[in-house]
């Protein structure tokens, strides 16, 4: 099994800083560029787990280059290349402060919350007799807000704007941008016999100009089901067979950790890690229709060390 990437510490000419986050590492090259490397690290409930996923950075960062490219005809996009596989380097956008999630289902933390008894979602009211896995309407826009640490939270489109996160004007483009990119990303899903359940996408600027930043469609930041049996399993109660990162939530709650003090994290011993790399490549597989190629080195810092400055020099040129 490779040796998980779990941190890296370069430094690149005119490098301003490096922004450690829960899974990338992000540098800031001149207040021009954004050189993003996705690690092996794995969060669930916002904590960062004590072991990394060998591939599971090379999964994360080729499906969203992917799906970056296919959507750039929506909403500009802040990918300018991919000069490694753990790596995307783009434009360096100022980021609007929350996320906008959006939910097609009654799924997630969304059942949880509806669980309890609540029958509004950040503003947005749900009638009563649902359950769970049940498909909305119309597909939900939840937004939270971003936090640097810790846990983000839950928050209402007018709260957002009364709160000055983001303008009136701002926030019906994100909306727009959010249920465009949504539509495209179910269509696509659906062609490899998936459903695209719920995602998150966030946003930034340059001037006046709004990209979309980070990642897109991938297990770590959005939920499939398949298509096939979904219909005969919500029929009877069943639960759903899934693409995402929540199987990993799943073991953990099974094993007493949600992420709360006083819990601890339960160990991840090596078949833990080599089973949850596999799921990863599954969920590559699955939501591309692409065989994976796993990139082997024998030094895979160097390797990217090596590749981004080779882009940079180019491009300076």
């Amino acid at each position: 099994m490779k040796e998980a990437i779990t941190r890296t510490d370069f430094n690149f000419q005119n490098q301003k800083n490096v922004y450690h986050g829960k899974v990338r590492d992000v540098y800031n090259i001149g207040e021009e560029l954004l050189v993003m490397v996705a690690s092996d690290r794995i969060s669930a409930f916002d904590v960062v787990l004590p072991e990394g996923i060998p591939y599971k950075g090379q999964v994360l960062n080729q499906i969203a280059a992917k799906y970056l490219d296919a959507t750039a005809d929506i909403v500009p996009n802040w990918k300018m290349a991919t000069p490694d596989p753990m790596v995307t380097v783009g434009h360096y956008c100022k980021p609007f402060s929350v996320e906008m999630i959006i939910r097609g289902f009654l799924t997630g933390s969304s059942w949880r919350t509806y669980k309890t008894g609540a029958r509004e979602i950040c503003g947005v009211p749900v009638p009563d007799g649902l359950k769970e896995h049940q498909r909305f309407p119309e597909p939900i826009v939840t937004p939270t807000t971003k936090a640097d640490e810790g846990h983000d939270e839950d928050i209402s489109k007018e709260e957002i704007i009364a709160q000055g996160l983001v303008s009136a004007e701002d926030y019906a483009q994100l909306e727009d941008y959010t249920k465009k990119l949504f539509q495209r990303g179910t269509e696509i899903a659906a062609e490899k016999g998936l459903i695209l359940v719920d995602t998150k996408y966030e946003f930034g600027k340059v001037g006046d100009k709004i990209y979309l930043i980070d990642e897109i469609h991938t297990p770590d930041s959005s939920r499939y089901f398949y298509a096939d049996k979904y219909e005969e399993r919500f029929a009877k109660g069943e639960q759903q067979k899934q693409l995402s990162k929540e199987f990993v939530r799943e073991w953990l709650m099974e094993n007493g950790f949600q992420g709360k003090e006083g819990q601890q994290i339960p160990e991840m011993t090596p078949e833990i890690v080599e089973s949850i790399s596999n799921r990863y490549i599954e969920l590559f597989e699955q939501v591309t229709g692409e065989k994976f190629v796993k990139t082997i080195s024998e030094n895979v810092l160097d390797r990217i060390e090596k590749n981004i400055e080779g882009f940079l020099k180019e491009r300076s040129k």
